[in-house]
């Protein structure tokens, strides 16, 4: 057996680890760490490597023995910067552009972001396996070494509260309302991407009903003018349109258009769909497989 000891162990870990075992099909991987995040436990389980932490998490499947149990939730403490709001935005467009080499100034122009986050961001990932270095002074570039773990490490660790906006919007059908919800936004000058089953039944079509049409709108239009531009009622209950409002525009970030629609980049619908309920997992993991490709 091979064991491994981390502090701390998050989607880039697992990832790094299950290319480890992969190398050494046949001595199983036994990571000891201070503690796990649960994305990085489903990772190691998924790939047949076992775990211990120090916040009592188990799982240890060997030949005539397998061992699993929760533990506790960890203690605050400080963590490197995540990939959430306008350092996330990088990490996406990273992951749109996985095979190109990026300089500092380049990531920063892309994501619309200052130079000293994106080399902030770089730093992180270059730290983590996750992008690898090229060259040196002013023709030193990063590369994406592994787009899989670096989605991973993304949607682990993106964290949006939103404002919501519930309304109701007359239709007769779901891809009726989809798309007045869109005529009537557009004609109205709001920036918008739909997202969730909506943007999913569009950009991967799966087996699933569609009650609320979820949308990602500009931070700075209020809920009446919200509303009223797409022609919606506002309501507390029953509501079949749900208006998302970030701090700022982020969710907006590299929009794309399908079916003459504005959808949320392929990435932001992934992780948006991790969190919602009702199959929402299962059909982030269809649009992973389809459209995504790693």
């Amino acid at each position: 057996m091979t064991v491994e000891v981390r502090s701390r162990a998050n989607a880039a870990t697992a990832w790094q680890l299950v290319h480890e075992a992969r190398a050494h099909r046949d001595t199983p991987l036994l990571l000891i760490a201070g503690e796990s995040t649960t994305d990085a436990r489903q990772i190691l389980q998924w790939h047949g490597i076992s775990l211990i932490d120090g916040l009592g998490n188990v799982h240890v499947e060997l030949p005539g023995l397998l061992m699993h149990w929760e533990g506790r939730r960890p203690r605050p403490t400080a963590r490197p910067m995540r990939l959430d709001g306008k350092a996330g935005v990088a990490a996406q467009a990273l992951l749109l552009h996985p095979e190109r080499a990026w300089r500092v100034q380049q990531l920063a122009e892309e994501a619309r972001l200052s130079i000293g986050l994106a080399h902030r961001v770089l730093t992180r990932l270059e730290a983590e396996g996750l992008v690898i270095a090229e060259g040196s002074g002013r023709n030193r570039v990063r590369r994406v070494a592994d787009p899989t773990a670096l989605l991973d490490l993304w949607a682990e660790e993106d964290a949006y509260r939103p404002v919501e906006t519930r309304g109701y919007l007359l239709a007769q059908t779901p891809r009726q309302l989809i798309q007045e919800l869109g005529r009537s936004l557009d004609r109205n000058r709001v920036e918008y991407a739909l997202t969730g089953a909506a943007a999913g039944s569009i950009v991967a079509p799966f087996i699933t009903a569609v009650p609320v049409v979820e949308v990602w709108v500009n931070a700075s239009a209020t809920s009446r003018q919200l509303c009223e531009a797409a022609g919606a009622e506002a309501v507390t209950s029953g509501h079949n349109v749900l208006f998302l409002q970030a701090r700022n525009d982020t969710p907006l970030a590299f929009r794309e258009q399908a079916e003459g629609l504005w959808v949320a980049n392929r990435f932001r619908l992934y992780a948006d769909l991790r969190r919602a309920p009702r199959r929402g997992r299962e059909q982030a993991d269809h649009l992973r497989q389809e459209v995504i490709g790693f």
